[in-house]
Formats: structure tokens, sequence, C-alpha cells
């Protein structure tokens, strides 16, 4: 069962690490710099709704059957966004992989919950992190002589040649795990997730629009009721006190959306910059990526190594400032001056504090969930990384925009803007660290 866990991280890890090296042409291809995040958030719009449907499959029914539609669903989704011809259809593509993505990580965590005892979790998250090695060495340089000699297009063509191996080594042993029956009703859930992905739509296209003056007006209401709506079906997706930050698993919850969207939306401009900017090819703008996952694994396995009974939220704090100073430092490898590779050094910094962080929010995430909660709890960390990767992405577009938009292609400053702000994301992370731990806990520390 492990292996077969492995293989389809390492299925949507290349996934990812092909995307993001590849997406510079992409957009420059089919004209879409001014919207570039588009590509990225149309996969984590999908994502939110396919966490969770996956969380009430997988606690009504078990992570097995949640499996295997979430990996046809992200081959089907490869292969419309490799055939893509306009945004729209690139969009349609990534909503799909989306879909697949975000109920595959949903069952992966559940398979985690339930396969291994609570002394165990942490080791096993290093193994789960471990899927990310290959895809982030040799990912960026197969998508990037793929995209330079042939097409971009191979790099989506190539992630169903993926999926059976997978499939076939999880079949039987996915048969083993109990099913837990839904303490939330299933269509209440699923209709507040259609609403957020509804919202996050909104709000996606509302921030695009804010740029020109006609429609300022138009965009700021689609913000506003994105956010409404958001608000509206957080009651039903994430636990009690979640919005307000309380101690405990609330917090923990909201500490996993910090930290992603604090990463990835700086990840996002990683490949652009170093293309745009330095004048890197798109295999050596994807590259800047591929230390990174090594990186994570060694943070995760820093974690797996610390006392079962060691604070969790210590372990959050440390990984949040690492990712902080990452950020912070990414700016210098712009400079003329500085070598470019100094920003797979920063990247790789900041990747570590994720590879410490991550896990342990989702091992006290594990630790603080009923058994009958672990699919709707594993689905609530995902679905709040989806919602603020996408917000705070999308905020940061509007940053690039406005350079494309004022003639000026992707300037130095922007990138800048974009990352200093993400490294003050990961700052509040730290500060809010400690609330992790339950108020019993909390006091007799």
């Amino acid at each position: 069962m492990t292996v077969g866990v492995v293989a389809l991280i390492t299925l949507t890890a290349f996934e990812a690490n092909a995307t993001a090296t590849v997406m510079p042409a992409v957009a420059q291809e089919l004209n879409l710099l001014a919207s570039y995040t588009w590509a990225f958030n149309a996969y984590v719009l999908a994502s939110l709704l396919g966490m969770v449907a996956a969380g009430i499959g997988a606690d009504a029914r078990g992570p097995r059957p949640v499996m295997i539609v979430a990996i046809v669903a992200l081959a089907s989704g490869s292969i419309v966004a490799g055939t893509a011809w306009d945004l729209v259809s690139l969009i349609a593509g990534r909503g799909l992989q989306g879909l697949g993505g975000g109920a595959l990580i949903v069952s992966v965590y559940v398979v985690v919950a339930r396969g291994y005892p609570d002394a165990m979790r942490p080791r096993a998250m290093l193994v789960v992190a471990s899927g990310w090695v290959l895809p982030s060495l040799i990912g960026p340089v197969i998508a990037g002589v793929l995209a330079e000699q042939w097409t971009w297009r191979a790099a989506f063509w190539l992630v169903p040649l993926f999926v059976v191996p997978p499939l076939l080594l999880l079949w039987r042993g996915l048969r083993s795990l109990d099913v837990r029956k839904p303490t939330v009703r299933a269509g209440y859930r699923l209709r507040a997730g259609l609403v957020a992905t509804l919202g996050l739509v909104a709000i996606q296209d509302g921030l695009g629009r804010v740029l020109e003056p006609s429609l300022l007006a138009f965009g700021v209401a689609e913000v506003l009721a994105g956010v409404a709506a958001l608000g509206y079906a957080a009651r039903a997706l994430l636990p009690l006190g979640t919005l307000r930050f309380v101690r405990g698993l609330p917090t923990t919850i909201m500490m996993r959306g910090i930290l992603a969207s604090a990463f990835f939306s700086a990840e996002v401009f990683v490949p652009l910059a170093f293309v745009e900017v330095r004048g890197l090819t798109v295999t050596q703008g994807g590259l800047m990526l591929a230390v990174s996952g090594a990186c994570w694994v060694m943070g995760s396995f820093t974690q797996s190594r610390q006392p079962i009974t060691l604070p969790r939220s210590r372990l959050v704090l440390i990984g949040a400032v690492i990712v902080a100073v990452g950020l912070a430092s990414l700016p210098l490898s712009l400079l003329g001056e500085v070598p470019p590779w100094l920003g797979a050094v920063s990247w790789s910094i900041a990747a570590y504090g994720m590879g410490l962080a991550i896990p342990s929010v989702a091992v006290q995430t594990m630790r603080l969930s009923p058994e009958a909660d672990q699919g709707r709890n594993s689905s609530a960390l995902q679905i709040v990384d989806s919602v603020l990767v996408v917000i705070v992405t999308a905020t940061l577009g509007v940053i690039h925009a406005a350079a494309v938009m004022s003639g000026r292609q992707s300037s130095a400053g922007s990138f800048v803007t974009i990352w200093a702000s993400a490294a003050a994301i990961a700052v509040v992370a730290a500060v809010l660290a400690r609330r992790m731990e339950p108020v019993a806990q909390a006091t007799g520390s």
C-alpha cells in the first residue's frame, strides 16, 4: 500500500512540476501573459470541489473508489489541457485535472490517517513527501526539453502514462481500511463546496477586472460576492471556529492554507521571472524548482525524527520562519550582478521549511480528529489550502498583470513585490503557530 501511495504522489508531483515549467511557453503561444494566474488557479478552483466530494466519499465508502475516480479525472484533464487552443479550453483541461488532483490528495491523507497509528504518521508523511523527489529533479528537465524541442503539449500528455501502475498497486491494499459514516449531511456539504467554488471563481474573475477602469466597479462587486459566498460555505466545510483561529484544530487547519498560500503563490512566478527577467530558457527556468523537492523531503525527514511528544506547533513555527527567509531572499537572484542560480538556493530554503511545517500540520490534524471525521477534516485541510492559494495568487497576479498591461512585460519590480508579499504571509503563519495547540495543552506547557 505504501508503494502505491508514493506512486500516486509521484504522479501528481510530476504534473505540478511539468506544468510550472512549461507554463511560460503556454502563456506565450496562447497569448495569456495578462491572464497568467488563470492557468494555475483553474486547477486549484476545481480541486476545491474535488476535495469536498472526496472527503464525503472517503468517509462514506473508503478511499479506494475516490482514488479511482480521481486518477481518471486527472488523466483526462491532462489530455484536454494538452490540446488547448485558447484560455477557455486550457481552463477546462486544468479544471478537470484539479477535480482529480484535489480528490486524490484527500484520499491519500485518509489512507495515512486510517492505515497508520499515531506514532507512525510523521514517518508516513515523510514517505508521502518522498514521492516529490524524483519528479522535482527530472520533471522540469523532461518538460522543458519537450517544450523546446517539440511542444509544451507533450508535458501534459505524459501524465496518463503514470496512471495504471499506482492503480494496480493500491487496488487490493485499500480494501482493508474501515469505512465510516459521515457525520454531516453529504448533500449539504457538497452544495457548500459548489458555492465555495463559485465564490472563488468570482474572486479570481473580479480581481482580473480591477485594472480596467470601465470594469472596476463590476470587478469589486464580484470580489465582494465571492467573499460572501465563501463565508456562507465555510460553515459547512470547516470546523467551527476555523475563521476565528480558535485554538486547536481550527487554527491547525487554517495554518495549512496560510503556509500554502505563501509558498505556492510565489512558486507560480518563479520560472516566469527567470525566463522574462534573467533571460533563461524554459528548461533553465523550470530547473530553479528542481532541487526544492529534495529539500522538502529533507524537512519532512527532520520532522519525522522528532519525539512524538514534541508539540507540532513548534515545528510549524520554525518551518514558517524558514519559509519567510527563503522567500524574502528570492528577489536577490533577479539582480544582474548576482548569479541566477542563487534563486534555486533561496527556493530550496523555503521548500525545506515547508517540508518541516506541512507534514506537522497534517499530523496535528489527524491527532485532533475523531476517526469518523478524518475524511472531513482532511478535506478541510485541502479546502483551506485551495481557497487561500487562489485568493493570494489572484491578488498577486494583479501586480503582474499591471506590469504586462503597462507594456513592460514582466518587470523585476513586480516580482520583488510579489515575493516580498508572500514572505510576509509566512511571517503571519509563524506568529499564529502556537495557537495550533488546544487550550488545555497550551496552558499546561
